[in-house]
């Protein structure tokens, strides 16, 4: 069997190499551009943001801290760049009904233009239609019109005077029309003259009056179309006038936008409607302003106005647009409302636009979480996904309230959308959400650790340089960036890997800036930094400590030195969010005659995880495999963590919770200097564990408080090696031979270091007693 293997100091912790950092400050380190550690998300992101197809929209997952967020807005800004300047939108008035909003796309810049020019259109009107209005030519013609009216209407009311003057009656003119009177030698009939009259003279009056009546009645109606005449002439003059005025006007803009379709069919929409309102225009003068008169204006005017939703001009490459509180209205815009004399009214004027509007034609940032969780933001987002345009949108939409009385016309949409999540929710959508499967079919991973390579322990200092150059702090020192390289791995738990959560690391810089600040020192050197993360942790060590008070106060039985049969130190990780610890327990074991096996305590109360059971019932495999090849295995055994309340899980004392069993059973006492973490397979195999470091640490402190007696360390699995990233001062313990480590690979090598004595004694002494348990069954039986 191959002997166990005691650590050295130099396998404990991987100290930077101090010659892959030719510099003295990171003053003279040029600072990193880009990301570092990822190169397999860079190149995932590069295919993601060349490729042009609508499904193919990108997922970031990756921790909070890893320059995710960063990288995405860096590179997606540089493609970007390159990208062409997408078009101006703009709603303006439909002239089919006043509810509805047409939407004009234009070449970047002239939206603005196209705003300006309909302000300017207005503008003009309001000047040369009074004018044209108020010129000799339009008083001629429209007098002329008059006149000729008058005249002929004149014509009529004389052959009509002249008619019933035949008839002997004359004609009075009332505000309900004409009113017949007989007449007797040119002069007006009385009363008392018209009752004088025999039965036929009022009989001759009457047919007369019947006869007067029929000529009046024809002599309106010829009135009434003479006056309708006129005023379709007078229309005519106007529409004319304004034709005049207008239609220079309209063909100025017209030859400006000729390459604009959609523009022109518009203004040909403008120049119909504003020949048909052309005395709109005219203002009459008045000595006192009408208030509503002017509001009635302002009105009427809104409808030639340009609402520019988006403005590109000045724009170089395509938008990027981040938006990490993507409510309904930030995402698809708003219509807004004002109060006029108590009532809400709405236009197409009031229409703003979202961060879809203004990432249309470039890339769209959003955070998956937020997404998620506001009301309709998901749901809205793939609809507009799968229709490929966009109209602005309510909460009221979405519960079938249709709460506006304005329609706007849809804008296509062409954006690539980019979402920032956890692997958690990536994993979650895909499985349970088909939509997102089609339309986010890039996932783009950032790892949460690199490997610690020469170049990337470089790249370290060039980020601190990039940090330093951006916010004007202190530089470091060559042992100021060996350090947060340390505490870099320390991190991973990996003394081959390097933390690619940056804001970790960042923390420790603007802390070890600010002591270094308090020491006036200039630069920011190791022992700054040493203070920054000790002093980071004290503020984080609140429950480590009252748990060591505990220990100190022996209120927790636990020796760490002497022996005992059945009893072992077992070594366990409390995880506080941002602080992590290592706790000793003390493990026991009885054992007798029986058939129960082995009892696990913590499930029998129900304070044990699954994982802690699995590990249990791996023991009874592996003493089968040992112990009970020909024999029963007539045995009553219980284990149980001592002084523990709480819930307790994962497999990681089960080497401890074996090694205190076949002690229990064989009656060889287990050393308590040495505590033992390491899962165990049924062959034996001793299996990786986490948190090694932390576990070490924590049994250092005790014995450190008990008082060293040069012979306690620490068991660990020989897989975790390459995970011990421990403190100074561990380190330093380790090589003056106060604590040790041992890393072992089976339970053969880690009985022999608990017990001192040989895995083959053991093993016999077991057997033996196993052995012994069945005769007596077997007596018992008889």
């Amino acid at each position: 069997m191959e002997k166990h293997a005691e650590l050295s100091y130099k396998q404990v912790k991987r100290y930077c190499d101090m010659e892959n950092l030719s510099f003295e400050t990171t003053e003279e380190v040029e600072p990193l551009k880009g990301i570092m550690g990822q190169k397999k998300g860079e190149e995932a992101m590069a295919f993601g943001l060349q490729i042009d197809n609508p499904s193919y929209n990108i997922y970031i997952s990756g921790s909070k801290g890893t320059g995710r967020t960063t990288y995405t807005k860096e590179i997606v800004k540089k493609i970007a760049s390159t990208g062409d300047v997408p078009d101006d939108w703009c709603y303006v008035y439909s002239f089919e009904s006043s509810s509805k909003a047409m939407a004009l796309n234009l070449p970047a810049g002239k939206g603005r233009a196209l705003q300006e020019d309909m302000s300017e259109l207005v503008e003009e009107l309001f000047t040369q239609v009074p004018q044209a209005f108020n010129s000799d030519d339009y008083d001629r013609r429209r007098n002329e019109i008059m006149k000729q009216y008058q005249e002929q209407k004149s014509k009529l009311l004389h052959y009509l005077t002249e008619y019933a003057d035949k008839k002997q009656f004359g004609i009075k003119n009332t505000s309900t029309g004409f009113v017949f009177i007989p007449l007797k030698d040119g002069e007006e009939m009385s009363d008392e003259e018209l009752k004088l009259l025999n039965d036929e003279e009022s009989r001759r009056l009457e047919i007369q009056l019947e006869e007067i009546q029929e000529a009046a009645l024809d002599i309106l109606l010829k009135i009434k179309n003479l006056e309708r005449l006129a005023k379709k002439r007078l229309i005519q003059l106007e529409m004319k006038v304004g034709l005049f005025v207008v239609k220079p006007l309209i063909h100025d803009l017209i030859e400006k936008y000729v390459d604009c379709d959609n523009v022109l069919e518009y203004l040909r929409r403008v120049e119909k409607d504003l020949i048909e309102n052309i005395y709109q225009f005219v203002s009459e003068e008045e000595e006192t302003p009408n208030v509503s008169k002017k509001a009635e204006t302002e009105d009427f005017v809104k409808k030639y106005k340009v609402n520019l939703l988006i403005n590109n001009s000045g724009m170089k490459g395509a938008p990027v647009v981040t938006e990490f509180n993507p409510t309904l209205n930030k995402l698809t815009g708003k219509i807004e409302y004002e109060n006029i004399n108590g009532a809400l009214r709405t236009d197409f004027l009031h229409i703003k636009p979202g961060a879809i509007h203004l990432a249309n034609g470039g890339y769209l940032i959003l955070e998956m979480k937020q997404l998620l969780e506001i009301p309709y933001a998901w749901e809205t987002l793939k609809r507009i996904l799968h229709t490929k345009e966009i109209t602005v949108e309510n909460m009221g939409s979405q519960l079938g309230i249709d709460v506006t009385s304005l329609k706007l016309e849809p804008i296509p949409i062409d954006l690539k959308i980019i979402l920032i999540g956890s692997e958690h929710l990536y994993h979650l959508l895909y499985h349970y959400d088909e939509d997102f499967q089609k339309y986010f079919k890039v996932l783009v991973d950032f790892d949460y650790e690199m490997p610690r390579t020469a170049e990337h322990e470089k790249q370290i200092a060039a980020f601190i340089s990039s940090y330093i150059e951006c916010y004007g702090i202190r530089h470091f020192s060559a042992d100021g960036v060996a350090r947060l390289i340390e505490y870099s791995s320390r991190l991973t738990g990996d003394q081959n890997k390097l933390t690619t959560r940056f804001n970790k690391i960042i923390e420790i810089v603007i802390e070890a800036n600010q002591w270094a600040k308090l020491e006036y020192s200039d630069i920011i050197t190791g022992k700054q930094v040493d203070k920054a993360i000790h002093e980071k942790w004290a503020r984080l060590n609140k429950y480590q400590t009252r748990v060591e008070e505990t220990f100190e106060t022996q209120k927790v039985l636990i020796d760490v030195k002497g022996e005992k049969v059945g009893v072992i130190n077992g070594l366990s990780v409390i995880n506080l969010g941002e602080y992590t610890f290592g706790k000793p327990s003390v493990i026991t074991v009885t054992s007798g005659i029986g058939r129960e096996g082995i009892v696990n305590i913590e499930r029998e109360i129900n304070l044990s995880g699954a994982i802690y059971d699995k590990g249990i019932m791996i023991l009874t495999g592996l003493l089968t495999e040992n112990f009970a090849q020909d024999t029963n295995l007539s045995i009553t055994s219980s284990i149980c963590f001592e002084q523990s309340y709480g819930g307790i899980d994962g497999d990681s004392a089960s080497s401890g919770e074996l090694y205190a069993l076949l002690s229990s059973i064989s009656g060889i006492p287990l050393r308590q200097d040495i505590a033992v973490t390491g899962s165990v397979n049924q062959k034996g195999d001793i299996q990786p564990v986490g948190g090694v470091t932390e576990k070490i640490e924590g049994f250092y402190r005790l014995c450190k408080n008990r008082g060293f007696t040069k012979s306690q360390g620490v068991m660990i699995p020989y897989q975790n090696i390459d995970n011990l990233m421990l403190c100074d001062e561990v380190v330093e313990a380790i090589k003056r031979k106060n604590f040790h480590i041992y890393a072992i690979k089976h339970i053969e090598e880690g009985i022999e270091i608990i017990t001192g004595e040989s895995y083959e004694k053991i093993f016999k002494e077991v057997k033996k007693k196993i052995e012994y348990y069945n005769q007596m069954i077997e007596k018992t039986n008889k």
